[in-house]
């Protein structure tokens, strides 16, 4: 069976960063590929801000689908936060941060910076890589 990691680049080619993460564990989290892609899909470029990459936020759907809570038990929470906070942990190790601007190198929330981006061929280069990060987490730890 292949690795989420291993379908990065079909997937990508095609939808943004969380949309990728999201919709490559849908069928794992209960949810059909075409409703994970339209939940995560305000959240590429850093939730359209550059902030917290696309990877990352749509880590941490596919964190809640399968661990979230869905009561106030206090418990419950922390256990999804627990989570959280070592997929983030794992993640800042190899990369370094969780900030899409931070860890493309420019500020894709402008125009400027989007094409100055694509230009570098930052979302050929790099942001598969983040991707596949945030894959081999998820598949190994969660």
């Amino acid at each position: 069976m292949n690795k989420k990691s291993d379908l990065v680049e079909k997937k990508f080619s095609q939808f943004n960063c969380a949309q990728t993460v999201f919709s490559l564990f849908a069928k794992d989290v209960g949810l059909d590929e075409k409703t994970a892609l339209k939940i995560a899909s305000g959240f590429g470029s850093g939730m359209a801000c550059a902030e917290t990459c696309g990877a990352i936020t749509g880590a941490y759907m596919v964190i809640g689908m399968k661990h979230g809570h869905s009561s106030s038990e206090p418990e419950a929470k922390a256990k999804t936060k627990e989570l959280v906070r070592q997929f983030n942990e794992k993640f800042k190790a190899v990369h370094g941060s969780l900030i899409c601007k931070e860890l493309i190198g420019f500020d894709i929330s402008t125009s400027l910076g989007a094409s100055e981006a694509y230009v570098e061929g930052v979302f050929e280069n790099k942001c598969p890589v983040f991707i596949k990060t945030a894959c081999n987490i998820l598949e190994g730890e969660f």
